[in-house]
């Protein structure tokens, strides 16, 4: 509809012998009493054109040559807003329309011959994966939706940083509790990890192989613990709905060679010199995005000889624009937010198009637990993980909790609502929308009804409630949201776009068991035939908005209502 009534304004504005370049944009007015649409298409015209915008939103709407089977009437408001009202009938015929795509309703083709890859997680194996890694899982997980529907390949990529010191001191944490657990006196020192998984892997150790692997030297240790870990991490994921197509090892970096040949491109083109044992990079020369000023030069290579984490980093994004991905999407903890301008910084200096790459900083999430905070350190292991927080709720709520607020907002995530198994936690609210729709389906064919052929032979003009609008209006906006989600990298208004569409359909459902003029199953046929389908197209939708978050939509919950 949006692009129907660009075209008509803009033939309109040719008749006046004027253009307009820019999309123009529409808003739902808050009130009914303003119409479906409304655009300022006109004050913004009236800036240049120096005219009165209200006469010349006037002028518009006289040469608006509309279908009246799509509009009812447009017109003007306060100081020039131009407002169209949908004609009934056309949102009757789009209700069809969703009737008859089913599954595929809100499916486009926009990205279609375009391959993107988003990285995420990329979580070093030191430990569980905790919350936090939890929300960017969901977060990546749920954009990748997004953009599949979109129509677009999408590789889903783990970078796997199984290299550096923090690989080492995992290590030696694994062989001082091994040595530990043989009476050998073992001194911890500080900066090891000192979880209790640390323990549990070295008893792994000592089951296997006795006391037989104490003159063993760290990379045994290491390379084991990396092995268990890396397992857990992908169980973790698993059991979250979240399968990656690659997982990157960082150490393949620097088996094939590309950190010396970066480091190489990096002193051809006088990047790169040498002080105080250390490599540096000139980065104070660098071109930044606009919204970083230019830093002081930075180490990519320390003088023990160990790269820092922006040279093996700027190496592997090479890989990515080798393997020819249209779009590379990163999705970065805040803690990473002083380190990715750089990477791009150098890779745009050596000539890459890093206008490819799109990078996401989610906040750090707090779990509320009966009232306190809980510190999260992956080094003490005071934290809860993926696994506990999946044991206690479920996949369900655990994804969908995790994308309810913008990735640009920090996460109070509410255990003690997340645990209730009422209409106050917004899954169940969300799945009891559908449950609902698909147990009114189930008394309908017990009292006879042959409810599919019902639906396809309901006749649609019969839906003129108020109520049934108001659904009709939400549902036609799934479409736009989520081609809308995949432009803007966001994924939280999903969650409340559902929650307004069960919110309507509860109303809508209530109301009909104190109004006989809402009752969906009713004795006249022909409504109760065009009610359900007015109830299957919400149970469409609400379906294809919680697939693409990786929710569940249940066709019973154990508190269902009785329907009426």
């Amino acid at each position: 509809m949006k692009n129907y009534l660009s075209r008509i304004l803009i033939d309109s504005l040719h008749k006046m012998n004027m253009t307009y370049e820019e999309p123009i944009q529409f808003n739902k007015p808050k009130s009914k009493d303003n119409g479906d649409l409304s655009t300022n298409l006109a004050m913004l015209l009236a800036r240049t054109c120096r005219k009165n915008p209200r006469d010349l939103a006037q002028q518009i709407c006289d040469g608006l040559d509309y279908d009246s089977r799509l509009l009812s009437k447009a017109e003007i408001a306060g100081a020039g807003f131009i407002n169209f009202f949908f004609n009934v009938n056309y949102l009757q015929e789009q209700l069809r329309a969703i009737l008859d795509q089913q599954n595929t309703y809100g499916q486009h083709t926009a990205g279609f011959g375009k391959r993107v890859n988003v990285e995420f997680v990329s979580a070093n194996p030191t430990g569980p994966l905790s919350i936090g890694h939890g929300r960017q899982a969901v977060l990546g997980d749920v954009l990748c939706r997004l953009f599949e529907n979109a129509g677009y390949d999408v590789t889903r990529e783990y970078y796997f940083n199984n290299a550096g010191l923090q690989m080492k001191r995992l290590g030696e944490s694994v062989r001082l509790r091994y040595l530990e657990q043989t009476g050998e006196p073992v001194a911890f020192p500080e900066g090891l990890y000192e979880g209790e998984y640390i323990t549990d892997i070295a008893a792994k150790i000592r089951e296997e192989f006795g006391d037989d692997k104490k003159q063993e030297d760290v990379s045994f240790f290491r390379n084991y613990a990396e092995s268990i870990l890396f397992a857990n991490i992908q169980r973790d994921l698993k059991n979250i709905r979240l399968e990656f197509d690659v997982f990157f090892n960082e150490d393949t970096l620097y088996k094939e060679g590309r950190i010396d040949r970066l480091i190489g491109a990096f002193r051809n083109q006088g990047l790169v010199y040498e002080k105080e044992n250390a490599l540096w990079m000139k980065t104070s020369l660098f071109e930044y995005d606009k919204s970083h000023q230019p830093e002081a030069d930075k180490v990519i290579v320390k003088s023990s000889g160990e790269p820092t984490y922006r040279l093996p980093d700027m190496a592997y994004h090479i890989t990515k624009f080798e393997r020819g991905f249209d779009i590379i999407i990163d999705i970065f903890g805040a803690d990473h937010i002083a380190e990715y301008p750089d990477v791009l910084a150098a890779l745009k200096t050596l000539g890459y198009d890093t206008s490819r790459i799109r990078v996401l900083i989610h906040q750090f999430v707090t779990l509320m637990k009966e009232g306190e905070l809980l510190k999260m350190s992956k080094r003490k292991a005071n934290f809860v993980t993926i696994a506990e927080l999946v044991d206690l709720l479920g996949a369900d709520v655990f994804r969908y909790f995790l994308v309810m607020r913008s990735h640009n907002s920090h996460l109070n995530f509410d255990l003690e609502l997340a645990v209730k198994h009422t209409m106050e936690n917004p899954v169940y609210y969300v799945q009891n929308a559908h449950a609902r729709i698909c147990s009114i389906e189930k008394k309908a064919a017990e009292k006879g009804m042959d409810v599919d052929s019902s639906i396809h032979d309901a006749d649609l003009t019969l839906l003129k409630a108020d109520e049934e609008i108001q659904i009709i209006h939400k549902l036609l906006e799934f479409p736009e949201l989520t081609l809308r989600l995949v432009q803007a990298l966001e994924v939280h208004p999903l969650t409340t776009y559902l929650e307004e569409l069960a919110g309507l359909y509860h109303y809508y459902q209530t109301a009909g068991k104190k109004d006989e003029r809402l009752r969906v199953i009713t004795s006249d046929k022909a409504l109760s035939a065009s009610r359900l389908a007015l109830c299957r197209a919400v149970r469409i939708t609400v379906a294809r908005g919680l697939g693409i978050l990786g929710v569940e939509a249940p066709a019973y919950m154990s508190r269902d209502e009785d329907e009426n």
